[in-house]
C-alpha cells in the first residue's frame, strides 16, 4: 500500500542495510501496513532496536501519508508502505516479517522465529516454505512442531473454529453451532493425534462441502489445517509456550489469524502485542469480534456478478477479511470487492492491477485508495459514493 495509492512496487531494502541503518540511529519511526506480516516485522524490529537501546515509535496504518511525518529528520522504516522510507520492506515477494527477522537477527544477534513464521503465514505464504525455511528451521529448534488438526490460536475449539478466518464454513461465527458440531464427533476429553485428524476432516468438509462454496475452497482451506503448534494447550485457554517465551497463542496459524484481525481492529493492542507484552486477552477479544463480523456479513450481505467480479455491498465490514473470504470461498469470479459506506477492498486470485483500479477508483469520488497487483483498499467520505466507487471500480478494471 502506498502514499498516492501508487501500486507498492519500489525496490526492497535487504536485510543487512536494514540493520546497517538502524545500527547507530538516534530514533526509529517504524511505519507498518495494517496487516499480521507488517505488524509481526514492527515487533521484530521494535525488539531489536529495543535491545540496543534505540527509541523507536511504530505507527500502524493502511496509508504512508496517515502515518509518515513528512518534516522528521529521523531514521524511517516503511513496512508496507512507501512513505518516503529509509528503509523499505515492500512484504510482497517476500513476506516483510522475514527480511525484518534477519534484519534483527543481524542487530541484536537474536530474534523470536515464532512471531516471524506468524507474519509469513498472515501473508499469506506457506510457513516455512522457500524465503522462511530458516526461520522455520530455528523455531523447530525452540521446539515447534506440526501436527494434524486445524490452526487456532485457543485451547477452546469451539471458539477457535468458530472466529477463526482462515476459512468459512456454514458454522463460522457461532460458536454453540461449531460446539454441537464438535460434540457429535464423540471426541476424547484429551485430544489425541487421531482426534485432531477427525476435527480437521470434519472442518475441511464444513468448508467445502458446503453448498456455497466454490472449487477454490477445497485448496484454499488448506492453510487452515496441519498446524504448527507453538503451545501446548491447557483447560484454562492459557498457553505454555514450548517455543519462544513470547509466543501466546497455541498454533503460527492461529497466531497469524489474530494479528491480522488486531492489525486492522485495534492497531495499539497488535503494537503491544508484537512487542511481546502482555496484550493476549485483549487482542483474542478483538480477533473474536472481527470474526464473527465478517463471517456474518460474508453469510448475510447482498451480492452481485459481474464479468470478472464477483462484489458484496453491505453498511458496515471488516472489509479486507471480507474480501479474503469471499475470494476463496464463495467467489465464482477471480475478483472479490467488498463496498460499505464508507471503505472498501478488493482481492484476486492472481495479477490483476487491483491496487491501481482501488486507486483511480477512489479518485473518482474523492478519497483515497491503493494496493498491490492483486489486493487493494480504499476510503471514501460518504454513503452516496458507494455506488460511484463500485462503478468506478468496474470502469477501471475495463
Amino acid at each position: 500500500m502506498s502514499t498516492s495509492g501508487r501500486t507498492d512496487d519500489g525496490p526492497a531494502t535487504p536485510a543487512s542495510d536494514v540493520a546497517a541503518g538502524l545500527r547507530e540511529a538516534d530514533f526509529v519511526q517504524v511505519l507498518a501496513r495494517a496487516d499480521g506480516d507488517c505488524l509481526a516485522a514492527a515487533g521484530l524490529l521494535a525488539r531489536a532496536l529495543a535491545e540496543r537501546g534505540v527509541p523507536y515509535q511504530i505507527r500502524v496504518g493502511r496509508f504512508g501519508e496517515s502515518v509518515a511525518d513528512a518534516d522528521s529528520d529521523d531514521t524511517t522504516v516503511g513496512i508496507g508502505l512507501d512513505a518516503a522510507a529509509g528503509a523499505h520492506l515492500p512484504g510482497e515477494a517476500t513476506p516483510a516479517s522475514v527480511t525484518a527477522f534477519d534484519a534483527a537477527s543481524e542487530l541484536s544477534g537474536s530474534s523470536d522465529p515464532v512471531l516471524a513464521l506468524a507474519g509469513v503465514a498472515a501473508a499469506g505464504h506457506p510457513v516455512g516454505g522457500g524465503e522462511s525455511a530458516h526461520v522455520l528451521e530455528q523455531a523447530r529448534d525452540a521446539g515447534l512442531d506440526r501436527r494434524p488438526g486445524v490452526g487456532v490460536p485457543t485451547a477452546d475449539l469451539a471458539d477457535g473454529l468458530a472466529h477463526s478466518t482462515l476459512a468459512h464454513a456454514e458454522y463460522s461465527g457461532e460458536a454453540d453451532a461449531v460446539q454441537a458440531t464438535l460434540a457429535e464427533l464423540g471426541l476424547p476429553a484429551e485430544l489425541d493425534v487421531s482426534a485432531h485428524r477427525t476435527i480437521a476432516s470434519e472442518f475441511a468438509l464444513a468448508v467445502a462441502g458446503a453448498d456455497a462454496a466454490t472449487d477454490r475452497a477445497a485448496e484454499a482451506v488448506e492453510r487452515a489445517l496441519r498446524p504448527h503448534a507453538i503451545a501446548d494447550d491447557s483447560p484454562d485457554g492459557e498457553s505454555d509456550a514450548s517455543a519462544g517465551a513470547d509466543a501466546p497463542f497455541a498454533t503460527v496459524e492461529g497466531y497469524a489469524d489474530v494479528l491480522n484481525a488486531v492489525a486492522r481492529e485495534r492497531p495499539g493492542t497488535g503494537v503491544a502485542l508484537a512487542l511481546g507484552h502482555d496484550a493476549r486477552t485483549d487482542a483474542l477479544d478483538a480477533w473474536r469480534d472481527h470474526g464473527a463480523a465478517a463471517h456474518r456479513v460474508l453469510r448475510e450481505a447482498t451480492t452481485g456478478r459481474y464479468d470478472g467480479l464477483f462484489v458484496i455491498r453491505t453498511d458496515e465490514a471488516p472489509v479486507e477479511t471480507v474480501a479474503r473470504l469471499l475470494r476463496d470461498f464463495r467467489s465464482p469470479e477471480p475478483v472479490a470487492l467488498v463496498v460499505t459506506e464508507t471503505e472498501a477492498a478488493a482481492t484476486a486470485v492472481e495479477d490483476a492491477s487491483v491496487g491501481a483500479a482501488m486507486d483511480e477508483a477512489a479518485q473518482a469520488v474523492g478519497g483515497s485508495g491503493g494496493g498491490t497487483s492483486d489486493r487493494g483498499y480504499a476510503q471514501f467520505d460518504h454513503e452516496r459514493d458507494a455506488k460511484e466507487f463500485l462503478t468506478a471500480f468496474r470502469e477501471a478494471r475495463a
